[in-house]
């Protein structure tokens, strides 16, 4: 296992040792003044209201796959660092200005517009040097507002397509329990291995991305083969049990998420159109051509994944193995075969997750896999443990769920909590999840 593994390995992180094009994102403390070590790039400015200073204003900033924020401190000063020198979209949290105040577009520094539609978000590039000072001025007006149901529009589709990449990756993680009982922590770096393989080809060999996809799954699918030639059907064959499995499932995430961070250090890095504007608009929902083909992508894999267990011969015996391993084995089917092709499609899904993911929120990084671990594992409950058509509809809720909590009030931060209370509430009044069967114990 360490051999077929490690060639894989090698082969993707020894190019991603000096990988040409990528930016790294450097993590930098988003607050006014705040001192900074890993990048010299950052947006800063001051908020005043008729000559006064305005604190507690909420400052964000997107692009590139990048988003922080921070608050203007009592002086109405703020400073957001970023990863390079790129365009972003700076956007003033309206809700946090005084009552009755919008930024002045007429006293907007030289260059900055706002964007269609609104008073408060502006496009901002850096000039010659790597500081860029945004002034705003506040003066009394009407806010533009977006209301409550087009946010619920647009947040709602965000959700579908954040669900459909969990789906991708749930089904996978459903197909290995439902065959083997295994419960696989690596999952995530299954998801990782993906979008370095993206990064490779697509930032390195500047390859498109329509070539770079079918790249990725090759690459995924010959992932999932050497993990179960080289480790889980060795241990398999000596009887382990499927704690103990689990055990190892979590040392071999642990290992190869810090052999990514060896090879790729603690940076973030840019896939190819990364950022793309939302400028497709339907009705009140924005979209890029990105969010697109990322829904696209996953509902024709899904679909298809969905061909092959309700038509093919492997599906069928797929679903045979889940119900009942030993009449399966029983009635001549060849279960280590059906088990390996199982960890192909799955690592295969994941290294398809993996490069959404990265498109979807955080770019490409050493632990962006674990990020999302405990959500796909959510999802995977609350549909029911080894039902793949369970983790693709908990998927759809997870991620609907993730998107819409901030609507409720919840912070950001929290969003994600948000979506495993849900599962908590769920799992008290349908343990087996929303597709499972019950199971008589004793």
């Amino acid at each position: 296992m360490i051999v077929l593994v490690g060639v894989l390995m090698a082969a993707a992180m020894v190019l991603l040792a000096s990988p040409s094009g990528a930016h790294a994102a450097a993590t930098a403390p988003d607050t006014p003044g705040g001192d900074q070590e890993e990048t010299d790039f950052y947006f800063g400015g001051l908020i005043t209201f008729d000559g006064e200073p305005v604190p507690d204003v909420v400052i964000m900033v997107e692009g590139g796959g990048f988003e922080a924020e921070t608050i203007t401190d009592d002086e109405g000063k703020w400073r957001l660092y970023v990863p390079e020198k790129d365009e972003y979209v700076l956007t003033v949290d309206e809700e946090t200005l005084p009552e009755g105040v919008i930024v002045d577009p007429a006293q907007l520094p030289e260059g900055i517009q706002p964007k269609s539609g609104t008073t408060a978000s502006f496009d901002v590039a850096f000039g010659a040097t790597g500081t860029k000072i945004v002034n705003l001025f506040l003066g009394e007006g009407e806010r533009v507002t977006t209301s409550f149901w087009d946010q619920f529009s647009e947040r709602l589709i965000n959700g579908i397509n954040f669900g459909l990449l969990l789906a991708l990756a749930a089904v996978g993680v459903s197909l290995i329990f439902g065959t083997t009982g295994l419960t696989n922590f690596a999952h995530a770096e299954m998801l990782t291995f993906g979008a370095v393989v993206a990064l490779v080809f697509g930032v390195n060999f500047a390859l498109p991305m329509w070539i770079v996809i079918p790249i990725v799954i090759l690459f995924g699918a010959a992932f999932g083969w050497s993990l179960d030639a080289g480790l889980w059907k060795p241990l398999r064959r000596r009887g382990l049990g499927l704690v103990q499995l689990m055990i190892v499932s979590i040392g071999l995430s642990l290992a190869i998420r810090y052999t990514y961070q060896f090879f790729l250090g603690g940076g973030t890095y840019q896939l190819p159109g990364a950022g793309a504007p939302r400028d497709i608009h339907i009705g009140p929902i924005s979209l890029s051509w990105i969010d697109l083909l990322s829904m696209g992508i996953s509902i024709v894999l899904l679909l298809a994944v969905a061909y092959w267990l309700l038509r093919t011969r492997i599906g069928k015996a797929t679903r045979a193995i889940s119900d009942n391993p030993g009449l399966a084995a029983a009635s001549g089917i060849n279960v280590d075969r059906v088990i390996r092709i199982v960890w192909v499609l799955s690592a295969a899904l994941a290294a398809v997750a993996g490069v959404l993911w990265a498109y979807f929120r955080p770019g490409v990084k050493w632990d962006m896999g674990v990020q999302v671990l405990l959500l796909i594992f959510a999802a995977v409950t609350l549909g029911g443990l080894g039902t793949a058509f369970g983790a693709l509809i908990g998927s759809l809720i997870v991620g609907i769920l993730v998107e819409l909590s901030t609507l409720l009030g919840i912070p950001p931060d929290m969003k994600y909590v948000g979506a495993l209370a849900v599962l908590i509430i769920i799992l008290l009044v349908r343990p087996q999840g929303l597709l499972g069967r019950k199971e008589r114990l004793g």
